[in-house]
């Protein structure tokens, strides 16, 4: 992973950046991108087999990782927070690093537990930024997340649209 800041993601960001046509693109960021094993295997495997050809990091996850998933089950089961997104939260603890995802109740359980955490906008601010995509790509993107069933704050899409339009 060089020496990139490395970023754990759940599989809906990895999905919207799909649906989105950019995944190419995100993986050109300055960033290392991975997943933990159990949850490549488990929903990414079987529709998105060309992520770790493209970039995306395949992590192992311990013995001590899915203790600390386990205890974080206990923690957080009541909500709606999948296994895989707590074993993604157990691995970026482990790693020291921020979160990934579009889940609001994985975000809630990253924020108690101090971990950094970002989403489809930040990663596609990135791209921006970085004139990796210029606005009407951003754009395209979307609408094509927007179509393909992303629950993304569309008021905060908006926004960040005409601030680089603009």
């Amino acid at each position: 992973m060089q020496n990139r800041q490395l970023l754990i993601s759940d599989a809906n960001i990895l999905i919207d950046m799909d649906i989105g046509g950019l995944l190419e693109v995100m993986f050109r960021l300055d960033f290392a991108f991975a997943v933990p094993d159990i949850l490549f295997e488990g929903e990414l495997r079987s529709r998105h087999p060309r992520l770790p050809g493209l970039g995306l990091g395949v992590l192992e996850l311990t013995a001590e990782m899915i203790d600390d998933a386990t205890r974080l089950v206990g923690q957080y089961g009541h909500r709606r927070t999948s296994r895989n997104d707590l074993l993604t939260l157990a691995l970026a603890r482990q790693r020291g690093c921020p979160v990934l995802t579009g889940d609001a109740d994985l975000r809630l359980a990253c924020d108690e537990q101090g971990i950094d955490v970002h989403g489809t906008i930040w990663l596609m601010e990135q791209m921006l930024n970085g004139g990796l995509v210029d606005p009407e790509t951003a754009a395209g993107a979307y609408r094509a997340m927007r179509k393909g069933g992303s629950r993304l704050p569309w008021g905060e899409v908006a926004r960040q649209l005409a601030r680089f339009r603009g």
